[in-house]
């Protein structure tokens, strides 16, 4: 007699063990092989048409209908961000020349990158209202308002 771990009855498991194919993917059942089968199966078969499938066309149904969001925007919101102005831009450079600075030097003093300096220059920045503020205290001329390029009031903070 055995001695070990199994110790008892000794029985036979005789259930049966069914093994299954796996279940076939979608990509399968689009097939041309599995489309003509199940046709000579009986089997239903829905084919749909894509409307301009494959194509650069734009599909005409009702979602084409619908204006793009940047159209929406573009009819309710200005085009494009206003820049800064010839005459602050003039300003500015005047301003800088007069009291012998680079743009990197003026960047230092508002404690700014040079970069940002550059394109007040030249007409590229979206004004900032604090920048510009930073400038006319450096510069003590007027970059804001109705009188850009006047000396600033003395005494202004």
């Amino acid at each position: 007699m055995p001695t070990g771990r199994l110790s008892g009855n000794i029985t036979q498991d005789w259930e049966p063990v069914v093994l299954r194919r796996a279940k076939p993917k979608a990509a399968d059942l689009k097939s041309a092989k599995a489309v003509n089968q199940a046709m000579r199966t009986g089997a239903p078969v829905e084919t749909v048409r894509k409307s301009a499938a494959g194509t650069n066309k734009k599909a005409s149904s009702a979602a084409a209908a619908v204006a793009p969001a940047w159209k929406l925007d573009e009819s309710t919101e200005p085009a494009g961000l206003e820049r800064v102005g010839a005459d602050v831009r003039a300003a500015i450079q005047k301003a800088r020349v007069a009291k012998g600075w680079s743009q990197a030097e003026l960047a230092k003093r508002i404690n700014e990158r040079a970069p940002v300096v550059q394109e007040y220059e030249s007409g590229k920045a979206v004004p900032v209202q604090g920048v510009l503020a930073k400038m006319e205290r450096a510069l003590e001329v007027k970059l804001r308002g109705k009188a850009v390029g006047a000396p600033a009031p003395a005494g202004a903070k």
